[in-house]
């Protein structure tokens, strides 16, 4: 594992936490509530208060990232005393509503994504009012400060994108393909931004129905087959990186597939050398953080970050990392 090239990327330092990972919740809208366990990280519960944190993300269904968020919460979760519970909807209208029910439940904590932030300002708002503190992760960091929350957690989008762009750049490609699986998500297009603006070659960006698996490979195949000159095809989630493999395949195209995030698939792909790398935003801190963060806010007012955002990545992994990532994909922590 690697650390960007970028001169901002560098700064960054890639925490590894090796926590064994507790089990998976529901999702999908539905409450996940994990009852005070010893931590199987060792150590003992805390003996604070009992408190109730939410979290609220725009995941859609199959999506393995969230898993691995969900996991890190939970562990932290059962650590710190908490009651964990987890909903989600890709939809920003829908994804509000979800917010304004756990203010209307009267939560200790809220954490919340800000992929589709105008969906979600209002309810946001409404939680802050209400004494709600409320935490960011993953996408719309920048929206967090003015949205009242106490920090945001997750990488920089665009210093991600960059370091694919640099890396693309350093292994010769020329045109890559930046395959967006959810219109509207800011992070999203703030990545395939970050890559266009340092890569040297060119990139085209393509809307694919993320819902859709099918549909999605479909569309990949059919553009990799009507443009034989594309020689990297960048996703922009785990999920899709297994999709642009059996595209890439069915098209008879040569190009090398990459991708953000990782999964137990992409990283078999890793070791099968049928992804040339992947970037490592490291979901698992993502969710763990946060909860330890409002813990921690709510027995002594402490701002992880002093308000400023916590990075968990970007770092980039190849086919020399993948011994390790077995270890810990295996662990819910990858």
């Amino acid at each position: 594992m690697r650390t960007p090239r970028t001169a901002a990327a560098a700064l960054l330092t890639a925490v590894a936490l090796t926590v064994t990972a507790a089990g998976c919740s529901d999702s999908g809208g539905k409450d996940a509530e994990n009852k005070p366990s010893t931590p199987a990280g060792g150590g003992s519960p805390a003996t604070s208060d009992r408190m109730t944190i939410a979290m609220v993300t725009h995941s859609g269904e199959g999506d393995t990232f969230w898993d691995i968020v969900q996991n890190g919460a939970e562990q932290a979760a059962a650590k710190d005393n908490a009651a964990f519970l987890y909903a989600a909807n890709k939809e920003g209208k829908e994804q509000a509503q979800l917010i304004d029910s756990y203010v209307a439940k009267k939560v200790d904590g809220l954490i919340v994504t800000l992929a589709k932030p105008e969906a979600v300002k209002a309810s946001v708002a409404k939680a802050v009012a209400a004494g709600i503190p409320v935490i960011t992760i993953n996408s719309g960091g920048q929206h967090s400060a003015a949205y009242g929350a106490l920090t945001h957690i997750g990488q920089d989008e665009s210093v991600a994108g960059e370091a694919v762009g640099e890396e693309l750049t350093a292994r010769g490609k020329k045109k890559a393909l930046c395959v967006i699986h959810e219109q509207g998500n800011v992070s999203l297009e703030e990545r395939c931004a970050g890559v266009q603006k340092t890569f040297k070659g060119t990139v085209e960006n393509l809307n694919v129905e993320g819902t859709n698996m099918p549909a999605a490979t479909s569309s990949i195949e059919a553009k990799l087959q009507s443009a034989d000159d594309i020689d990297a095809v960048v996703t922009l989630g785990a999920p899709f990186a297994a999709a642009s493999v059996k595209a890439k395949q069915s098209a008879g195209s040569h190009a090398e597939i990459d991708t953000f995030d990782l999964n137990a698939a992409v990283v078999a792909q890793l070791k099968a050398r049928q992804i040339g790398f992947a970037v490592d935003q490291q979901p698992y801190l993502q969710g763990y953080l946060a909860v330890d963060a409002l813990r921690l806010h709510k027995d002594n007012l402490n701002v992880l970050g002093g308000g400023k955002p916590v990075l968990t990545g970007p770092a980039l992994v190849t086919e020399k990392d993948v011994e390790r990532l077995e270890d810990l994909t295996a662990r819910g922590t990858r």
